[in-house]
């Protein structure tokens, strides 16, 4: 695996303050207590994003800034965000085809975790831009995808058929806990729902728990394992060609490569440069004050010989 992105002290930083907030934004609904009121909790999304924006940018300036992220990462990472918008506008979820996360897994394994997270971040920003999708679900996708490239890039390392295999169970798990996150940007504020499937403030956080795995069954689990079944067999059966791909973009890169000059040398075979003879000056208009040659032999006046 090449670390495109590595984390280093502040882009650590940067990563973990993120992620705690999206951890807040995900999981308010299990941690409020008996005083808690669905209202003082429905202008949370906008403040999320707000939040998150600048830290997922942190992460990346951070980077440049201690030189862990060259031209040639960022450039590969507009790529990718590239082709993840564009497979996104493809196929934006319906029906539970995503064929996203599958190109965030991949990427996320090939050039480490840091690179799996802002690519996760990038590639949903890009494509709600241009599909018109900005709203208050935004942050949490942009959460959600962003973990998924994160802990691809965690994996344990396996190499051959072993790692295809690992990463399509990843993928398939990974498409069942995107979903189930995405859900829990909008179930606390619906408020057509049974009641045993329903958020209910100030109850118990197993109370709130079994209504959401009651809501995440009767609603999204079908579309979720569609996404899963999806995104594992295009590991299993495009993997192979797409990490090698990846990996002969990153080796020819030299993404970890360090950058050096050395001082100039004169090389053994350049030629040299000769100094007149004095018959050979002695024809020199110009230090003769522009008078005629004086010697009549060899016309040129300076030389190349080799060492």
């Amino acid at each position: 695996m090449t670390s495109v992105l590595a984390l280093r002290p502040r882009s650590a930083l940067a990563l973990f303050l993120a992620s705690v907030v999206g951890l807040v934004g995900f999981g308010w609904p299990f941690l409020t207590g008996a005083t808690s009121t669905l209202a003082g909790h429905s202008a949370d999304s906008p403040y999320l994003f707000l939040l998150l924006l600048p830290l997922v940018v942190g992460v990346v300036l951070a980077e440049l800034s201690e030189g862990g992220m060259d031209a040639k990462a960022v450039a590969m990472l507009g790529v990718l965000a590239a082709a993840g918008t564009a497979l996104r506008a493809l196929s934006p979820g319906t029906g539970g085809l995503e064929p996203t996360l599958f190109l965030v897994v991949v990427a996320g394994r090939v050039f480490g975790a840091g690179f799996g997270y802002a690519l996760g971040t990038t590639v949903i920003l890009a494509s709600s831009l241009v599909t018109a999708g900005v709203g208050p679900w935004m942050p949490f996708q942009m959460v959600g995808l962003a973990w998924v490239g994160l802990l691809a890039g965690l994996l344990p390392v396996v190499t051959g058929r072993a790692e295809r295999v690992l990463l399509a169970v990843y993928a398939g798990v990974a498409g069942f806990g995107y979903g189930a996150l995405l859900n829990l940007s909008f179930w606390p504020f619906s408020r057509s729902l049974p009641e045993a499937m329903a958020y209910v403030p100030g109850d118990s956080t197993a109370a709130n728990l079994r209504h959401y795995a009651a809501f995440y069954v009767t609603t999204s689990f079908g579309w979720d394992c569609v996404r899963a079944l999806v995104n594992a067999v295009l590991v299993l059966v495009a993997g192979r060609v797409v990490l090698a791909t990846l990996r002969r973009a990153a080796r020819r890169a030299a993404f970890a490569a360090t950058t050096s000059f050395d001082a100039p040398t004169t090389s053994r075979g350049a030629p040299r440069l000769r100094e007149p003879s004095p018959e050979e000056d002695a024809g020199d208009p110009e230090r003769h004050g522009g008078a005629g040659p004086q010697v009549t032999g060899r016309p040129d006046t300076t030389s190349w010989t080799s060492p």
